[in-house]
């Protein structure tokens, strides 16, 4: 759809609902009436011609078109949203970088690192757009916009540069481990198994637990009741507490392996790649302002780095 086309009222109508959960909830926060919301979204449904909400008596939920088209709408307001903020808070030979990053790899990966080049590079103001949702890379005079992707393809306009591959692996708290060893996969059985989804097309063919009880000999094993949740956080916040076992992102939870608060009981082995990889995604023209490109340089060798110095990455 063209630019000059798009109903911004009704998305912002559809997008405050969706996130609600409610067409009187989105009202209020938008100040004007239930109805008017109903209509907006019943007009929008119509021009896309599927349905954003499925209706029931105690109310509404997005369908699996509006999940998608949430997403999607949540990014580019948000990145609406942070473009106006850094308009009006321009400092004289300062470049604003806001990097959109996956949740779990902004909070447990890249942030730990970040500080010190901060520190160094004081010219240099950084956002992080903590995001499943893709803001699409470009840059300006004093100002850029990268991503850090996951499992995203190649889209025009951009290069995607490769950080690091991904790898999948069973980690819980050494506490769970000493309290009811592990020693076979069959041992897994008896414990709460955690699994991270995401409700976005990229979970479509991502290795699970299923997977990995193949590897591990046990193709046609019956797993028990899975607990899922939508970010690496909330699960390995449980696996710490020692009341489960995670199949985790490796360069996710490397930290926490490193540091001792999770162990791999298996080691190294029985670890299953992702199809997907962790990539850098820049504008494929221009050329990048005053500070950016030290930027770059800082998280390429980090992520060399990290696979050199992280069992199972190399």
């Amino acid at each position: 759809m063209k630019i000059e086309r798009l109903p911004l009222n009704g998305l912002r109508a559809f997008a405050e609902a969706a996130r609600e959960g409610s067409f009187k909830l989105a009202a209020e926060r938008l100040g004007v009436t239930p109805g008017a919301v109903s209509r907006q979204i019943k007009q929008l449904e119509e021009n896309l011609g599927v349905a954003l909400f499925e209706r029931h008596a105690n109310g509404v939920r997005t369908s699996a078109a509006g999940r998608r088209l949430a997403e999607d709408v949540d990014a580019g307001l948000a990145r609406i949203a942070a473009g106006m903020d850094a308009i009006t808070q321009l400092t004289p030979g300062t470049t604003r970088l806001l990097l959109s990053a996956p949740p779990s790899l902004a909070q447990l990966w890249l942030l730990p690192r970040l500080t010190d080049f901060e520190a160094q590079h004081r010219q240099l103001e950084i956002s992080i757009d903590a995001s499943q949702g893709f803001s699409e890379p470009s840059w300006y005079e004093s100002d850029a916009r990268l991503a850090l992707s996951y499992g995203r393809p190649p889209r025009p306009g951009v290069r995607n540069l490769p950080l690091f591959e991904d790898m999948l692996v069973p980690v819980c708290s050494p506490a769970l481990l000493k309290q009811s060893p592990i020693q076979h996969p069959r041992d897994l059985l008896g414990h709460t198994l955690f699994d991270v989804s995401w409700s976005t097309p990229r979970r479509d063919g991502f290795p699970g637990w299923k997977d990995w009880f193949a590897k591990a000999g046990m193709p046609e094993q019956q797993l028990p009741t899975l607990r899922r949740y939508s970010l690496y956080g909330l699960a390995l916040d449980q696996a710490i507490a020692g009341r489960g076992v995670i199949l985790a992102s490796l360069p996710v939870v490397a930290d926490r392996l490193a540091s001792g608060v999770l162990t791999r009981p298996f080691g190294d082995e029985l670890m299953i790649p992702s199809p997907f990889r962790y990539e850098l995604v820049i504008p494929d023209t221009g050329v990048p302002p005053r500070g950016i490109k030290e930027f770059m340089d800082w998280l390429l060798e980090e992520a060399q780095r990290f696979r050199e110095i992280t069992p199972g990455m190399s």
